[in-house]
């Protein structure tokens, strides 16, 4: 129950970001959810993008930067997405797993379309051997099991590796709820993404420097992808136009753990001028 009075009060907040949920049909096959302004044809701001990370919805992920960045930007989703709302040009923004999607969208689209990449928390550069590492660290022994938790022990384990610290003990109630309301959604479809994402690769990073001004935001305690992923992913994307930006005392979420500071930072780099 608390997770459904939570998910109306994070609509809410969307809401008065100036935004509405929305669906739009991309073809035949591909019906499309996101969270965009009403009229977007009848302001003058610069379009921005937010792609959620895995697991929960967008209004989870995404609360405190809606408010923020609304007076600053148009917020909409994806290529196709893009076309039908006839958006010419946008900066990107993609945390976690929407970070992978961030980078593709840039090196897909260029610069031309794409102007400025912000790649939060998001090992672009992961290999299969990190994967085998953060098990190590969850002390688990399947992927699936801790990114797509179905049990209150294997989402505490998931909450523990993605925030700096745990400051109180959440019941298992609370935890079942958030489960049923959160993951259980196209669970089949999110594991098949989730096996192409974290299994299908080898000990090699393919990547590629992307001709965009691009900034990486990380938790310095973030223990999905360490923070040396982050250091290493600059050097790899490297095109003396990437900033690295590291938070303090926070971890995987630090939209969520310090979203003052991971606005500012994202603000900052956005309206700087080249």
């Amino acid at each position: 129950m608390f997770t459904s009075l939570y998910s109306g009060f994070l609509r809410r907040c969307f809401r008065a970001a100036g935004l509405s949920s929305q669906s739009i049909d991309l073809d035949d096959k591909t019906t499309l959810h996101y969270w965009g302004p009403t009229e977007i044809s009848k302001t003058q701001k610069p379009s921005l993008v937010l792609i959620h990370g895995f697991g929960p919805m967008a209004i989870w992920q995404w609360r405190q930067q809606v408010q923020f960045f609304s007076t600053h930007f148009n917020a909409v989703c994806v290529v196709k997405l893009m076309e039908k709302l006839e958006v010419k040009k946008f900066d990107v923004v993609g945390t976690s797993y929407g970070g992978f999607v961030a980078y593709h969208l840039a090196t897909m689209l260029g610069e031309e379309r794409v102007e400025k990449v912000v790649i939060a928390s998001s090992g672009v550069n992961m290999r299969k051997s990190d994967n085998v590492a953060l098990l190590e660290r969850a002390e688990m022994d399947k992927i699936e099991d801790l990114m797509l938790p179905s049990t209150p022990q294997h989402l505490r384990k998931l909450m523990a590796l993605s925030v700096s610290s745990m400051r109180f003990y959440i019941p298992d109630f609370f935890l079942k709820d958030f489960l049923n309301k959160l993951y259980s959604e196209n669970r089949k479809e999110k594991m098949e993404l989730l096996h192409g994402l974290s299994l299908g690769r080898d000990d090699t990073s393919i990547i590629t420097p992307l001709q965009q001004e691009v900034l990486i935001i990380w938790g310095e305690n973030d223990q999905i992808f360490p923070v040396h992923k982050a250091h290493e992913l600059k050097e790899v994307i490297s095109n003396n136009k990437v900033k690295l930006e590291l938070i303090k005392n926070a971890s995987h979420v630090p939209q969520i753990e310090k979203p003052a500071e991971f606005n500012n930072i994202i603000l900052n780099f956005l309206h700087r001028t080249t």
